[in-house]
Parts: C-alpha cells; structure tokens; sequence
C-alpha cells in the first residue's frame, strides 16, 4: 500500500538519490545519466503528437501540466504521457501566457488542463511550486529531466536522462560573451559556463528542479531556449517559475482573486533556440 503522504504532499520521490549530482561523461541529457526506474521524477510527463515525444511537462496538480508556451505554435492535437509507469491521458484546455509572442522567447510559458485527472501514487504525483517572494541562491544545484536529444540535433532516448546543473546569476549570463543581454527577469540560466551539461532538442517544457532541506523537490525553471546544447558560455535558458507564480495560480484555481487578495490586505492593515 503507498504512503499516504504521497497522496498530500508535493515534490516527494521514492527514490531519493540523485545519480547525476556529479558532471558525468557517459549519456547525454546533454551530460547527463539515464534515470530509467519507475518513479524517479514522478512529476515529468510527456507531451506527445501521434505517439511521438514533443515537449515535456510538469505535473503541478492531479488535473494540470506546466510546460512551455512554444511547444503548442504548431500542434494543439497533443496527448500526454506519465512515464513510468505509462499513463496516458488526452488534453482538455492549453493556455498559453498572453504576452507569449514566437519566436521571441520571454513568456514562454503554459498550462495544460488533462481530460480526466490522475489518482496521485508514490510514483506518480505533482512537484511542489515555489512562492513569488521566494528566492534560490545562484551557484546551487539543481536537476533537469527530459527525454531529449543526446546531442545537438543528435538522436533521441527511450529512456529518461537526468542531469545535475548550477544555477546561474542573470548578471553572469547576460555578459556579452555569454546572451549579451538577452536574458529578462522572467528567465533563469543553468548549467556551467565550461559547458558540457545541458537541456537540449525534446526537453522544452520540462522541468528544473531543486530540493529543500526535507527533499522536498521545488519546480524552478521551465527548459526554454539556448544556444545549440551544452556549449561554453552558452548555459540552459529557463523560464522563472516565481516570477509566474500568480499566473498560474490565477488560471488553475477558480476561486483565485487577486485584486480581492490585495483589498483585503489593505484592509488588514488600513539560443538562440527553443528547445522543442
């Protein structure tokens, strides 16, 4: 029988060791290792056209994907897959951020409504999401997942990749040697300056995540956009979940109202490329 707290918490995995938390060599996420048993990230899905991977996503709740806006410019007939185990189910709504423009890459954000919701088990269920005011200290790790390409425009695996990165200050990352400041306050970067380990083709949409002290797992990032994959000075660009916080918050519960929110407390108180 699974553990409960499954049922009621966020961003727990059953497995709770990290395989790639050092630069590995072997698989490529780009740099990365296969994560092939049931259950490792139970929040990563696949969105897929005809039975064939598009985009990954974020389980958030029994009933929404978080993913990015740029993976639905073409194709809307989308069908999503938890895996492992396979758990497949049709999608009912897509939203995409309404200041979202392609190709340009800011915004680059959506939310995907399931057809029928999913019954959380200790190998499928939602990651927690951060707060707005919460902040990640830069230089920390965090692991992405995705079933990717292996290599820049490379071939594509059966099996998950999982890759350990840093997350890197905007400063850094909008040096002109870098995205010479390319780089807005709704995006985040991570990776490694040296290059190496990195998010490429087939991971747009997927997540970024990091522990808290309790192992808890937190969606930071979204895979968005890079340079090629996996070059020096070219790091992952990800979309910052906190900066989005409140909208999704807004779309996925209907009970949310943010200008009641702020009366009431008034009154408390008198690369460049996608990487789909």
């Amino acid at each position: 029988m699974h553990s409960f707290s499954f049922l009621i918490v966020c961003g727990l995995r059953q497995n709770r060791s990290v395989k790639s938390i050092a630069k590995a060599s072997s698989l490529r996420i780009v740099g990365g290792l296969s994560s092939a048993e049931t259950g490792d990230w139970p929040w990563q899905a696949s969105l897929q056209y005809n039975n064939i991977h598009r985009c990954g996503a974020t389980l958030i709740s029994n009933t929404w994907l978080v993913s990015a806006a740029h993976c639905f410019r073409e194709e809307r007939c989308l069908s999503t897959l938890l895996k492992p185990p396979s758990l497949k189910r049709s999608i009912k709504t897509i939203i995409i951020h309404e200041k979202y423009r392609y190709p340009e890459h800011d915004y680059d954000i959506a939310l995907v409504k399931l057809s029928t919701q999913v019954e959380f088990t200790s190998h499928i269920h939602r990651v927690c999401l951060p707060e707005p005011s919460e902040t990640f200290p830069y230089d920390i790790y965090a692991v992405i997942t995705g079933w990717g390409a292996l290599t820049n425009d490379g071939p594509t695996p059966n099996a998950l990749q999982e890759a350990t990165v840093k997350l890197i200050d905007s400063n850094t990352c909008n040096k002109k040697e870098v995205y010479d400041g390319d780089i807005t306050p709704r995006m985040l970067c991570a990776g490694y300056l040296e290059g190496g380990v990195d998010a490429c083709q087939g991971d747009s949409g997927g997540p970024l995540v990091t522990p808290d002290s309790r192992l808890m797992w937190y969606l930071v990032g979204i895979v968005s956009w890079g340079d090629e994959c996996a070059k020096p000075n070219k790091p992952g660009v990800y979309t910052r979940v906190t900066y989005f916080r409140d909208w999704i918050t807004s779309k996925t519960d209907p009970g949310y109202s943010p200008c009641l929110a702020v009366l009431v407390a008034k009154r408390g108180s008198a690369r460049s490329e996608n990487r789909s």
